[in-house]
């Protein structure tokens, strides 16, 4: 009578392998999930490490120029012109803001204004991702929105401003 198997024979059986790969799989989706909730944290981390600088920023040019900077012309999502004038906009990473003591925003204050990361996180639009500035017309005071993901560095999740007194 012959065996299934000869005991001299090195080798797996099919089972085993596939046992092994089951076991692989959960293992890989396991280390993905922990991933994933790594880069949304990431993410909210990096929202608050940019606000703080800009705020710093803009502490510095108002103690420069006696006012912060305002948005006044071309001020959107893909050109942004910061100035000692009116009105609101987005701020991106894209051009230089002259205050009312003639030295540019960016280099002087600030190297690059940031740009929020994407992807937006849950609870997060693509509109309120991004870090929105308003000033008053004589640039006494200032708001800047962002969003959290998730409850960071002492903040809750959702649409959070900064303000001359700080981050609320």
């Amino acid at each position: 009578m012959k065996t299934l198997r000869n005991k001299n024979e090195k080798g797996f059986t099919l089972i085993e392998l596939l046992v092994v790969i089951a076991i692989i799989g959960l293992l890989a989706s396991v280390v993905l999930l922990a991933l994933n909730s790594a880069r949304a944290k990431s993410r909210d981390a990096k929202r608050l490490a940019d606000v703080r600088q800009l705020a710093s920023a803009l502490e510095l040019a108002f103690n420069d120029a006696g006012g912060y900077p305002t948005c006044t012309t071309a001020c959107n999502q893909t050109a942004p012109t910061l100035a000692m004038g009116s009105g609101t906009g987005v701020l991106r990473a894209i051009t230089t803001v002259t205050g009312a003591a003639g030295a540019n925003f960016t280099p002087t204050y600030i190297g690059l204004i940031p740009t929020s990361p994407v992807p937006a996180d849950t609870g997060c639009t693509s509109q309120n991702n991004n870090y929105q500035y308003a000033a008053t017309d004589t640039g006494s005071t200032y708001t800047l929105t962002f969003c959290l993901g998730a409850a960071t560095g002492g903040y809750s999740a959702g649409v959070r401003s900064l303000t001359p007194a700080g981050i609320q």
